[in-house]
């Protein structure tokens, strides 16, 4: 059950006493609505998916549930919503792990654009009634693999790089009703879409310092079989990483392009 919340103000805009200015479109009358971001650490950032909205003229309203951060009830006053990784699994039983995967049923409820970045996709698999679950031999994807999308992901968009960046041991089923959009190697399901809302396993968000950070303070996790070494995240970047900004560019450009499905069937008539 959804608790009552205050209305959205951007968390971090309010704990520093300051009014950001609202963004607005080329024609100058309509203002942007900001995207609503939810974190799982004090230190993460949105990356290089903030970086992308904030280029399409979003503001970003930043939350940390884990920290004692509302969730809105609703997303009328939301452009879309994105859920980012963390280093805990959607199966963990801490309060804030289930308040989050039951949080999601309002976008999708709503049919506004919702985005699940590995942590966040696998929130999105377990509220659809999938499992969540690490690789039956223990292996796990830490640095660059080969990413095959189908017919619907190319679809959907058409700039999909041969390799991704990933970090994690966990991988979740096809969630029934959504359409498969990429499959890979060790874990199948890369991505997959649902209506308004997208899961994706990898991570196009992450930037050269995040890999650093990753790399430096995550080293032990690059031991676990099926890992790359530390070198290997760097020279896959040189090689793969003007793919994935493309790839990002043109994903979350469309993704926030969609309109709840009600408007779209009124709009027909």
């Amino acid at each position: 059950m959804l608790r009552p919340y205050p209305s959205p103000v951007p968390i971090d805009a309010a704990k520093a006493g300051t009014r950001q200015p609202i963004p607005v479109t080329g024609d100058a009358c309509t203002p942007l609505r900001p995207v609503l971001i939810i974190l799982h650490q004090e230190t993460s950032s949105p990356g290089r998916v903030g970086n992308a909205l904030r280029a399409l003229g979003h503001a970003l309203d930043i939350r940390r549930p884990r920290f004692g951060d509302p969730l809105p009830e609703t997303l009328e006053a939301h452009a879309g919503a994105v859920i980012f990784g963390g280093p805990m699994s959607a199966n963990d039983p801490d309060d804030y792990v289930r308040r989050e995967i039951d949080w999601i049923e309002v976008p999708l409820r709503e049919q506004r654009p919702f985005l699940g970045i590995c942590l966040g996709a696998q929130m999105l698999a377990i509220q659809l009634g999938a499992k969540v679950a690490p690789h039956p031999q223990g292996r796990a994807e830490i640095g660059y693999y080969p990413i095959r999308p189908t017919a619907s992901g190319r679809k959907l968009c058409p700039f999909w790089p041969d390799q991704v960046y990933h970090w994690h041991r966990e991988g979740f089923e096809l969630p029934a009703g959504a359409d498969l959009l990429a499959e890979g190697g060790d874990f199948p399901i890369q991505a997959y879409q649902y209506g308004n809302a997208t899961g994706l396993q990898f991570h196009p968000d992450v930037t050269y310092a995040m890999m650093c950070r990753w790399t430096t303070r995550g080293h032990a996790r690059l031991d676990t079989p099926g890992a790359r070494p530390r070198h290997h995240h760097f020279e896959g970047r040189a090689m793969h990483d003007l793919a994935e900004r493309a790839f990002l560019a043109h994903f979350i450009d469309g993704w926030l392009k969609r309109e709840p499905m009600p408007a779209l069937a009124e709009a027909a008539e």
